[in-house]
């Protein structure tokens, strides 16, 4: 159980930091309404806040969330941008994922 809250964890904090950046786009890129900005650094704060409910430490979790972040923005690109994923983009975030788990997870003797 506690592998899943902690994947839930980086799934939160990576929708939090592609979120939040977005927002942050659309204001700057798009000429989108400056309170987007506004609630974008609101949920990048709390893409801040959020990996510090992880177990391990700082420069493993940070490492590990990279690659869900890798996987996270593929998939933001193919539902939000509509840009499908090829087998490239899979390959790669399948490769992404499994260096999580070895990072995060493998037993460690």
């Amino acid at each position: 159980m506690d592998v899943v809250k902690s994947l839930l964890y980086f799934v939160i904090a990576g929708l939090c930091e592609i979120g939040g950046g977005y927002l942050v786009w659309l204001w700057l890129r798009e000429g989108k309404s400056p309170w987007l900005a506004f609630i974008g650094a609101l949920i990048l704060f709390l893409y801040g806040v959020i990996p510090t409910l992880q177990p391990a430490n700082f420069g493993r979790v940070y490492a590990a969330y990279g690659g869900v972040f890798i996987v996270l923005s593929i998939l933001w690109g193919w539902q939000v941008d509509r840009i499908t994923p090829d087998r490239f983009d899979i390959i790669g975030g399948c490769i992404a994922l499994v260096g999580v788990l070895v990072i995060m997870y493998w037993p460690r003797g």
